[in-house]
C-alpha cells in the first residue's frame, strides 16, 4: 500500500488512552484504576426492566431519536431537576451512549475552518470528533491552583476569535474532578452570547457531586442560553451502566436538527431494549442516585487518603469518579513511563494524563485514578501501591 491507511485527520491521534492503559492491566493482571469504568452493576430494578423489554418483544429498530418512553423520562427529568422545560418529540435526541452525542453534535454544528473553545485537559474524544467535522480546537488550559484547577480569564477571552463557532464545556470535569463555578460560568455564557457562539456542555457527571458548596450548575439556565446550549449526558456514569451506551442531547429544535443529521448516519438509533429500561431508570433516579453518590464520596476520601501517604499530591476532586495527582515527588519520569512501570511492577494500573493535552507536556507529572470500584478492589489497590512508599 502506497499510502497511510488512516486519514490525515485522525492519523493524530493514535489508540485511545483508555485501551491502551486496559490492555497494559490485562497483560500484567493489573488493578485497572484507569479506565472509568465501576467493577459492579447498576442497580437491580433497572436490569429487571430491560429482561421485561426483551421479554416483551422490544427487539426492532427503535425510532431514530429515541423511543417515545425514554423521550418523555429524559423531559420530566430535567424538568424536575432543574427546572428546565425541554419537548420530548423536537428538543431531545438519544444516542448511542455521551460520545456519540459528542461526535453528532460535532459533525451536525460545525462547518470546517470553525473554531471550538476547548478546555484541557480534556476528554480525549473531544480534538478527534473536532478534527473529524473539519474544525479547530482553540485551548484553555486549567492550571492547578489552591488544590484545585482554574482558567486564566484573559486566555479565555483571548481563546475567542471572529471564527469561533462553539465552546465545549465538561461539568463536572474529567480529568480534574472540578465543578465549574457560577462566575465561571457566566463568564462563558456572556463571552458565547458576544460571540454568537453556541455551548455544547458535556454533564455526563451530573450527579457525581460531593461538596454541598460545589453544586452541580446547568448552563442552559443561565439567562440568554437556553436556547444556545446543547446539553449532553447519559444513562452510563449516574447509574453505573457504562456498557448500554445510552446517551442522550437536549436542546433547541435548531440545535437538535443538527445534532439528528449527523445521528441518523452514524448510529440512526440505540438499543431498543436498554431505552425502554433507561425510562424507568430515570423515572426512579431519586431512589438510587443518593446512595450511589455516598458510595462514591467514601471511595474517593479512602484513595486519596492512601495516595497522600505516599506522598502523591492529590487535587481532590469535586465531581466525576477521578482523581489526579501529581507523582513529581516520587519519580522524575514522565506520566506515560511512570504509569506503564506502575502498571507492570506495582499492579496498578492508572491514566496517563498527557494524553488529555495538546501539548503532551502539561500532564508530565500528573496521574489519574479512577476510583469508581468496590471498596475492596480499592483496598486491593492500596496494598500494592505500598510497594511506592520510600521511592
Amino acid at each position: 500500500m502506497s499510502s497511510p491507511a488512516v486519514a490525515q485527520r485522525l492519523a493524530p491521534f493514535g489508540t485511545s488512552i483508555f485501551a491502551e492503559m486496559t490492555r497494559l492491566a490485562q497483560a500484567h493482571q493489573a488493578i485497572n484504576l484507569a479506565q472509568g469504568f465501576p467493577d459492579f452493576d447498576g442497580p437491580d430494578f433497572i436490569k429487571r426492566a430491560a429482561i421485561r423489554a426483551i421479554e416483551a418483544g422490544h427487539a426492532q429498530y427503535a425510532r431514530s431519536f429515541g423511543v417515545p418512553a425514554l423521550n418523555t423520562a429524559i423531559a420530566r427529568f430535567y424538568e424536575r431537576d432543574a427546572g428546565l422545560m425541554f419537548d420530548p418529540d423536537t428538543e431531545i435526541t438519544v444516542t448511542c451512549g455521551c460520545t456519540e452525542a459528542i461526535a453528532a453534535a460535532m459533525l451536525g454544528l460545525l462547518n470546517p475552518g470553525d473554531e471550538v473553545v476547548l478546555f484541557e485537559p480534556f476528554y480525549d474524544s473531544y480534538p478527534a470528533c473536532i478534527a473529524m467535522a473539519g474544525a479547530l480546537p482553540r485551548f484553555v488550559r486549567l492550571h492547578p491552583r489552591d488544590g484545585a484547577f482554574a482558567f486564566d480569564e484573559a486566555n479565555l477571552r483571548a481563546a475567542f476569535t471572529a471564527r469561533t463557532r462553539a465552546v465545549l464545556v465538561n461539568t463536572p470535569h474529567n480529568p480534574t474532578g472540578k465543578v465549574f463555578s457560577e462566575r465561571e460560568l457566566t463568564l462563558i455564557a456572556d463571552l458565547a452570547l458576544r460571540h454568537d457562539a453556541f455551548v455544547i456542555s458535556d454533564e455526563v457527571y451530573e450527579h457525581l457531586v460531593y461538596e454541598l458548596e460545589q453544586p452541580h450548575l446547568r448552563l442552559a439556565a443561565l439567562p440568554g442560553m437556553r436556547d444556545r446550549t446543547l446539553t449532553l449526558s447519559s444513562l452510563g456514569k449516574t447509574f453505573s451502566l457504562t456498557g448500554w451506551k445510552v446517551g442522550w442531547a437536549l436542546g433547541a429544535p435548531a440545535l437538535t436538527r443538527a445534532v439528528r443529521a449527523a445521528h441518523q448516519f452514524l448510529t440512526f438509533a440505540g438499543a431498543t431494549p436498554l431505552q425502554h429500561a433507561a425510562a424507568e431508570a430515570l423515572e426512579h433516579a431519586e431512589d438510587a442516585i443518593p446512595d450511589l453518590v455516598a458510595q462514591f464520596r467514601e471511595r474517593r476520601d479512602f484513595l486519596g487518603d492512601v495516595l497522600t501517604s505516599l506522598r502523591f499530591n492529590v487535587f481532590t476532586p469535586a465531581g466525576t469518579y477521578f482523581i489526579l495527582a501529581d507523582f513529581s515527588r516520587l519519580s522524575a519520569e514522565s506520566d506515560v513511563a511512570f504509569c506503564q512501570r506502575l502498571t507492570r511492577e506495582v499492579g496498578v494500573a492508572a491514566i496517563p494524563p498527557s494524553a488529555f493535552y495538546h501539548n503532551a507536556s502539561g500532564g508530565h507529572s500528573l496521574v489519574r485514578f479512577a476510583f469508581c470500584k468496590q471498596r475492596a478492589t480499592l483496598e486491593a489497590a492500596a496494598r500494592r501501591l505500598q510497594a511506592l512508599r520510600g521511592a
